[in-house]
């Protein structure tokens, strides 16, 4: 059974032209970028123009653009680094961060910091009040996600940055799922750091970057060399950041196109999943083209999964980072949706590789597998 794959905001398969750029640095060009020798030069060449690449991606400039292992690397490193530069006060975030924000930033109650989670509205938007009452407490560090990983909604992150600027916090934004889907601009958001990834753009997992102000302080949280201008020590990974370039480089050229065939496949997508009664979450905000998330009242979310799965389609309960939880998304439970039908989340995130037929096909799919298991329930009770 051939498989088709709905999970791209977990990961996105490795592009043919990526891994071109990347083969000669895994070979030949095996060079430590350090080194002052030739082979040393040609590697750090390679990650100067990968540094120009995603820096344009990300609106940025190049001199600003840390090179990390990841997303979760990078979003440790602003929270982290940058609170450890400032004296101890309040850390604002949102109530839908990633795991890899949240937990951060609870951290940071043991070196004297107080935490305030932000609400969101019913769609996942950032209740703005709420963030102005936040911000009446001495506030050092505020870090808000540009795009949520699991409903696609997207969020207001310049304004959040101009209360927060005007209150004197520095402000940190995880833009991981949004770079390669919507137009990055680091100076317009107005953030002091902002965390990027490349395997969510088609791109090697094992690679990430950090976005800084060049004006912040941030303590290193990896001592050692004085690689990446001292901020991140250790040998950069030449092949991946040669692939992270050339990842944001195909992005920026398909980004039109991409978010025109998404958006048309996701409507047919959403249209099938409201006429077999399923409810779709954050549909009243502004989304990423790619993502649908979703369920159906009395219908557990990991059971529909795994039928699914076996009829050959890869989606997702919510998070990958939050997977083997038994608990309904903090994400939906924080839109104030109840535990029983966040329960039952299914996401669908939309890549290149898909089609309309796919999408129709899934839906015929999942129509059969819902009158299944509502069958089974039925015959369970009685």
């Amino acid at each position: 059974m051939v498989q088709v794959y709905f999970d791209h905001n977990a990961t996105t398969p490795l592009d043919e032209d990526v891994m071109a750029a990347m083969m000669p640095y895994m070979r030949g060009h095996f060079g430590n970028p350090s080194s002052r020798h030739g082979f040393g030069c040609a590697a750090r060449q390679a990650v100067e123009e990968a540094r120009e690449r995603v820096a344009y991606a990300a609106g940025a400039q190049p001199s600003q653009v840390i090179f990390t292992s990841g997303g979760t690397e990078a979003n440790n490193l602003a929270i982290r680094g940058m609170a450890a530069a400032l004296v101890p006060s309040q850390v604002v975030w949102g109530s839908t961060e990633h795991p890899c924000v949240a937990r951060t930033c609870q951290t940071l109650k043991t070196q004297g910091w107080t935490e305030r989670k932000v609400s969101v509205d019913g769609d996942g938007r950032f209740d703005m009040d709420d963030l102005a009452l936040a911000l009446r407490t001495t506030t050092g560090l505020v870090s808000m996600m540009l795009a949520n990983n699991e409903t696609g909604a997207l969020q207001d992150v310049t304004e959040v940055a101009r209360q927060a600027r005007a209150a004197g916090a520095w402000v940190h934004t995880d833009a991981v799922q949004a770079l390669g889907k919507v137009r990055l601009d680091f100076a317009a958001l107005g953030v002091h750091a902002m965390s990027l990834s490349s395997h969510k753009i088609y791109g090697p997992k094992g690679v990430g970057a950090l976005v800084l102000d060049k004006r912040v302080d941030l303590v290193p949280q990896m001592t050692g060399g004085s690689h990446e201008k001292g901020l991140r020590a250790g040998t950069e990974n030449v092949p991946g950041i040669v692939g992270f370039g050339a990842a944001c480089e195909l992005a920026l050229e398909r980004m039109a196109q991409d978010a025109q065939r998404m958006s048309g496949m996701r409507r047919e997508l959403e249209a099938g999943v409201a006429s077999l009664g399923g409810v779709i979450f954050g549909s009243g905000a502004q989304r990423l083209a790619n993502t649908s998330d979703f369920a159906f009242p009395s219908i557990e979310g990991e059971t529909l999964l795994m039928a699914l799965d076996r009829m050959g389609f890869a989606v997702a309960s919510g998070s990958a980072c939050s997977s083997g939880s038994a608990e309904p998304s903090p994400v939906l439970r924080a839109m104030g949706i109840e535990p029983e039908l966040a329960k039952g989340a299914i996401r669908v995130s939309l890549g290149r590789g898909n089609s309309k037929q796919q999408v129709e096909e899934f839906i015929r799919v999942l129509q059969v597998q819902l009158e299944r298991l509502r069958t089974l329930s039925a015959v369970a009770v009685m």
